[in-house]
């Protein structure tokens, strides 16, 4: 149980590490409103990790897999990517000083989180590869509490690497300058606009 529980800890921190969209938008607006903003979008980017780990678990994964549901959850994950990219490349063009706003409505930075996650069809097919094959190389027949240890430590190597990385932002951001902003904010943009291509292909391509 103790290995089933370090071992999702693991996969829970390797499938957030990877640069994708919840790095860029997490560093962006991280960057921009400090620790805060970063961690939201990193939180609520774990509701759509839970909820692709519950579909797969609990073998109900063919419901994402239907290819009108999968292309309608693949159409409104573009349109999402493509708003958010051209919101930072607009913020590259523009400029604009650093700030703690305390207008700043931090509950768009966790739907953005959540609805990034939920938006993208293709993290089934991670949890479909590793989840059940971790499960079955320490068990042959799991039983609810190994799905309950595996969850519960996959969501715990999230929560960490959340801080790790929006605390790692936070403290680069005092380095930050209004011009060298500017740059994040254009690196950002072209990373979710490259992102957006890439679902569109893997959807149908």
């Amino acid at each position: 149980m103790i290995q089933l529980l370090l071992s999702a800890i693991v996969a829970g921190i390797a499938f957030c590490a990877p640069p994708g969209v919840v790095t860029a938008e997490t560093i962006r607006r991280g960057g921009h409103y400090g620790f805060r903003a970063g961690f939201l979008v990193q939180a609520g980017s774990l509701i759509g990790d839970a909820t692709w780990c519950i579909l797969a678990l609990s073998g109900m994964a063919f419901l994402v897999q239907n290819p009108m549901i999968k292309n309608v959850l693949g159409v409104v994950g573009f349109v999402l990517l493509m708003y958010l990219a051209g919101s930072a490349l607009r913020d590259a063009w523009r400029g604009g000083e650093l700030s703690l706003n305390e207008k700043h409505l931090a509950r768009s930075d966790f739907s953005t989180g959540a609805a990034l996650a939920l938006g993208n069809p293709m993290n089934i097919v991670f949890w479909l590869g590793l989840g059940t094959s971790m499960l079955t190389t320490h068990t042959t027949t799991p039983l609810w509490t190994d799905y309950l240890t595996f969850f519960s430590g996959f969501m715990l190597g999230a929560v960490l690497w959340s801080f790790l990385m929006a605390g790692a932002v936070a403290y680069l951001r005092r380095w930050l300058t209004p011009r060298l902003f500017r740059m994040v904010n254009l690196l950002c943009g072209l990373a979710l606009l490259y992102f957006a291509l890439q679902m569109v292909r893997s959807l149908w391509g």
